[in-house]
């Protein structure tokens, strides 16, 4: 019998018979690890322990230890129980699919009536009856008429259609879990009992359309969520409450920030309080920029598409454009707008993004190395189309701006300005509450432009650049564009959540393509380095981070109600209006509620809108000149004078970067 040799993780290799499976590989190792195996990984790949081996191969055995081939093999396991459970229960239900998502599964079911919350409970029911069985799971390989016929016999009309799109000849796995078989490529656990039957809930019900398409029949998609146990499984539904109480669309109403309508999908419709964290957010990124070295400029929305077409984005990116076309012959006032002159048509684009627009302002006038580098800065609207089904708040819109820049720069400053801005973007994090960062070094594709010797240096450039500002970074090969490497940051929040914001890429292209040049110290003209970066990136999704990391209670200055003062008599109102004005006039955000409703009832109104600070005033204050503080998240009040409150709340109010305290600090202190 042909030998094969498999090498083991310790380096040792050994000879088996070809056709050896893992699970007899892990028995002639021992039997507690014949008992403990669940999978395998043979030369990278996720393995059955039924398959066969018949090559010389690298193997490793997996147990319920090893988390991501355990997970995976479990909530796939899970979604072949599920889906036995449903037709147990209903046996007229046909199935489609079920594959591994993200903390779980989803299985797509053609049934006539809805499921409803309570089929979901009868289905988990009958889900852990079906693992207490610890039914075997078995596996064969079928040839494909055989296949379409089993599944022709069982009424099965969705599973002949996947039979008939796999492209080639090639035979089909088989897998039954128990009695019930499914089409699937595995791998699969050995037995249904090695899914722990207190570690998954099956979460909710949605619409799919076979294939995705919409001419196609309506399904009905059941997810599910699946952990190793009982406790990894309570810690995720946790984090889902949480993430649901800061969800910022719910925050956005209470806290009546913006709004979103079906006649602008994707844009957003920014209230009086929303705006004001939006430019207080601006002004401070300007500010910070301007100390940075950024000249702030501004460029048009709509450009012709010979720029596009020029830069590269018509061809590549055009499917994201919102393109406008206008007939350049009418007078604007008295033709009829919907008859048009074609030859004097002009299609144009929103941008999508500014750097094109941006090597325009820099190639007016001569440039010369001692301009180098020249950090050009725009707050630029851009458009982008962005499926329906993609939509997501004011976290994934259609219409958005960019905290942009692009520096211009030779060769030899790119490890500088790469160091300069790593260090610009960590202290702005620190400043707005995210002191820790991430730092991805995408490489070279196989697909670029440049040599390799272009690629080295700028490569070499920016991972001297984070040693020397003492960052680690995780390298990701073969993931950076196609005409240089790029810097992805990325931010995780109060919940664990992480964020790709800032970015910063090395780009020869643009420059060469559209025609930007200095002159050098030799005289002549030479290509710039163009090197994108941003630090928020689009505004609104860092609004909806920032909102749903502070669950809305904003660091002070950022906070669009500052302070309310709020009277408990009527005889007080004059006295709110004065304290009122002289918290405006040191710039703090304060409003008065006169209103005749009770104290409590004003409390509550403006802890639901996330106000910080509350100053309630009667009769005692107005007579000593105090006001009472409440101060959001917190019970207990106390009883300050009026001028020492107003100076306080003046600090407070100062953002960072013109004395104020941090977010960092300010967290610290709500915490003690």
């Amino acid at each position: 019998m042909a030998q094969i040799s498999l090498t083991f993780p310790d380096g040792n290799a050994r000879e088996f018979p070809a056709g050896i499976t893992p699970a007899d590989v892990a028995a002639d190792i021992s039997k507690s690890l014949a008992k403990k195996a669940v999978s395998a990984t043979v030369d990278g790949k996720h393995w059955d322990l039924q398959w066969p081996i018949e090559h010389d191969a690298q193997i490793a055995i997996n147990t319920l230890k090893d988390d991501a081939p355990a997970l995976e093999l479990i909530r796939h396991d899970l979604a072949h129980i599920m889906a036995r459970a449903v037709q147990e229960l209903w046996p007229d239900v046909k199935v489609t699919i079920g594959p591994v998502i993200e903390n779980g599964w989803y299985y797509d079911f053609d049934r006539a009536e809805p499921f409803t919350p309570e089929d979901l409970g009868e289905i988990e029911k009958k889900m852990r009856e079906i693992i207490n069985k610890r039914d075997p799971v078995r596996t064969e390989v079928w040839d494909r008429p055989r296949a379409i016929k089993h599944y022709e016999d069982n009424g099965e009309p969705y599973k002949v259609e996947l039979i008939d799109a796999i492209p080639g000849d090639e035979p089909l796995r088989m897998y039954w879990h128990g009695d019930w078989q499914d089409l699937c490529r595995g791998p699969h656990l050995q037995h249904t009992g090695q899914v722990p039957a207190d570690g998954f809930k099956l979460m909710s019900v949605a619409g799919a359309y076979w294939r995705g398409d919409s001419k196609r029949q309506m399904l009905q998609r059941i997810y599910g969520v699946g952990f190793q146990n009982k406790e990894d499984l309570r810690k995720y539904l946790n984090f889902l409450e949480e993430a649901e109480k800061r969800d910022h669309r719910k925050l956005g109403r209470e806290m009546d920030l913006f709004h979103m309508q079906e006649e602008a999908p994707g844009q957003v419709f920014w209230h009086p309080n929303g705006w004001t964290i939006y430019t207080q957010l601006q002004d401070y990124m300007r500010r910070k920029q301007r100390a940075g070295g950024y000249k702030e400029i501004n460029t048009p929305q709509v450009v012709d598409r010979k720029l596009w077409e020029a830069s590269g984005h018509w061809d590549k990116y055009q499917h994201h454009m919102f393109v406008v076309e206008v007939d350049e012959s009418r007078d604007g006032e008295n033709d009829d707008a919907g008859v048009k002159n074609k030859a004097q048509t002009r299609i144009n684009a929103l941008k999508p993004m500014n750097c094109p627009c941006h090597v325009q302002v820099f190639n007016q006038g001569l440039k010369s190395y001692r301009d180098l580098p020249l950090r050009l800065a725009e707050f630029g609207s851009c458009a982008r189309f962005e499926p329906s089904g993609a939509l997501h708040g004011i976290m994934r819109v259609r219409g958005f701006t960019q905290d942009d820049a692009h520096i211009f720069c030779t060769e030899d400053q790119i490890q500088e300005e790469c160091a300069k801005f790593i260090d610009f973007l960590a202290n702005v994090y620190e400043e707005l509450g995210f002191p820790k960062f991430e730092i991805k070094f995408a490489t070279r594709p196989e697909k670029r432009v440049g040599t390799d010797e272009a690629w080295d240096y700028v490569e070499g450039a920016l991972e001297n650049a984070i040693k020397a500002v003492g960052r680690d970074y995780t390298l990701e090969p073969g993931d950076g564009a196609f005409y240089g490497p790029k810097l992805d940051f990325y931010l995780t929040d109060a919940i664990g959540r992480v964020w790709q914001c800032g970015t910063f890429q090395v780009d020869p292209n643009l420059p060469e393509r559209l025609g930007a040049s200095y002159i050098g110290a030799d005289g002549d003209k030479h290509r710039p380095y163009m090197l994108h970066r941003a630090c928020l990136g689009s505004f609104e999704r860092f609004i909806g981070i920032l909102i749903e990391n502070w669950e809305g209670k904003l660091p002070f200055w950022l906070a669009p109600r500052q302070v309310v003062v709020a009277s408990i008599i009527s005889d007080a109102d004059d006295y709110v209006q004065e304290v009122v004005a002289e918290l405006q006039a040191r710039g703090v955000r304060a409003e008065a509620d006169i209103r005749n409703e009770k104290i409590n009832y004003k409390v509550r109104e403006h802890s639901l809108g996330k106000v910080p600070v509350i100053l309630a005033v009667g009769a005692r204050e107005v007579e000593e000149r105090t006001v009472t503080v409440r101060r959001l998240g917190e019970k207990r009040t106390e009883v300050t004078a009026v001028d020492a409150m107003i100076e306080a709340l003046a600090s407070d109010a100062l953002p960072p970067d013109l004395g104020g305290k941090g977010a960092k600090a300010q967290a610290d202190e709500t915490a003690a």
